[in-house]
């Protein structure tokens, strides 16, 4: 049910519903033998909805997947009874997979995007001399000789330009573990 608020209901009908259909596949391939893919997406909504109305989602779309899945992984934990034969398919349950779903996958790709606007956004020097080190992996002796600048400038530009990424993506609401 769409909610009825109508500033919501255009956010969620832009938003969210363009996501169904590959959110229904997803959780389809994830976990139709053992869950009913409609009430998990009901679930899903609200939990989605409800975030909504403690602020504004930065990315709808990664929300929603990882909402969903989260919401498979609580009726998991919630279940007590397993039935016998359920045992022997353990280990092959997709909720114990190791590797990043497809909710990690774009919330990295989407944080990556915006490393790349936190770049371009840097002055010329600045960002040529942190592609040079972050990306060439060159020392800072060979960034001045190429850039035909001093070291010390080389040192400076590189702590400048990692202070300014790092506030750009804070205000973009990423935390960064060091860039």
């Amino acid at each position: 049910m769409p909610p009825q608020d109508p500033e919501i209901s255009k956010w969620f009908a832009e938003e969210v519903q363009p996501h169904e259909s590959e959110l229904r596949a997803y959780l389809r391939s994830k976990f139709s033998r053992h869950l009913d893919v409609d009430d998990l997406i009901q679930e899903t909504y609200a939990r989605l909805l409800q975030a909504r109305e403690q602020g504004v989602l930065r990315s709808p779309k990664a929300y929603l997947f990882t909402a969903a899945r989260n919401a498979a992984l609580d009726f998991f934990r919630r279940r007590k009874v397993v039935a016998i034969d359920g045992m022997a398919e353990l280990e092959f349950l997709p909720v114990f997979e190791d590797r990043p779903g497809v909710a990690e996958a774009v919330c990295h790709d989407q944080e990556l995007q915006l490393l790349g606007e936190a770049i371009q956004a840097l002055p010329e020097r600045c960002r040529q001399v942190l592609t040079f080190r972050k990306l060439h992996s060159l020392s800072h002796r060979e960034i001045a000789q190429k850039l035909g600048i001093a070291e010390n400038t080389v040192n400076a530009q590189v702590a400048i330009g990692v202070l300014r990424l790092r506030d750009y993506l804070r205000a973009r609401g990423v935390t960064t573990s060091g860039v």
